[in-house]
């Protein structure tokens, strides 16, 4: 049964402290590549910021002791995916991933999780669904968020993006740290807030090299 569990894997990842030499895909240099060869990618923190690569075989994540918390989830779509993709049509089939599969996760593991914004950027990777994500209690940050007898704890924002490449199909996700660790000094808009998690996602996978898709099997023409 195709049941990833973004949320989930995330947060193991997240929280162990692991080698490289114990990682499912293998970090050579300042680049992690993924289990498979499915991609590569320049890896987003530094070790003296007390950045860490962790994994599992599907989702990778990488977080630093500052602002930055971010996961690369790469799922292979079997036959029932492919199917849904091939009836929907791209765009209905990401909004059906993240909405079942995704969002279900997120809703499993924390109250109140709920869409904030959700667009289908036809520009991005031929197709991709960015969305963003109020996380009640979901911040990878709470070692950091100022503890005011007044104050209460921030709602974590995501920013998710969604689409397929190469029989699988990706989620990038990073959290805004800044929401959670400036305590009331914190004043960004909602307006703001989307275009910071925009610009970081598209960076992130500007930093992406993709395996090159299999070639088409003659024999099946």
């Amino acid at each position: 049964m195709f049941r990833p569990t973004l949320a989930v894997l995330a947060l193991a990842a997240s929280a162990l402290a692991v080698h490289a030499q114990s990682l499912h895909g293998k970090v050579e240099g300042k680049t992690y590549h993924a289990p498979n060869g499915l991609y590569k990618i320049a890896i987003p923190v530094l070790p003296e910021l007390g950045g860490e690569v962790t994994d599992t075989p599907n989702v990778v994540t990488f977080q630093d002791d500052f602002t930055t918390h971010v996961s690369i989830a790469a799922f292979p779509q079997d036959a029932t995916q492919r199917w849904e993709l091939s009836t929907r049509g791209l765009k209905d089939y990401l909004i059906y991933f993240f909405s079942n599969f995704v969002l279900a996760d997120f809703k499993q593991n924390f109250d109140g999780v709920q869409i904030e914004s959700a667009k289908f950027v036809p520009g991005t990777q031929e197709g991709s669904l960015l969305t963003y994500l109020l996380v009640p209690g979901g911040s990878m940050f709470g070692d950091r968020i100022p503890r005011l007898s007044l104050d209460r704890v921030p709602v974590a924002k995501r920013g998710n993006l969604v689409f397929v490449r190469n029989g699988h199909i990706f989620v990038i996700s990073t959290e805004l740290a800044e929401r959670a660790i400036e305590g009331k000094s914190y004043d960004k808009k909602t307006e703001e807030e989307d275009e910071i998690l925009r610009n970081r996602l598209l960076d992130l996978v500007s930093k992406i090299t993709f395996a090159k898709a299999p070639a088409a099997d003659a024999t099946k023409k």
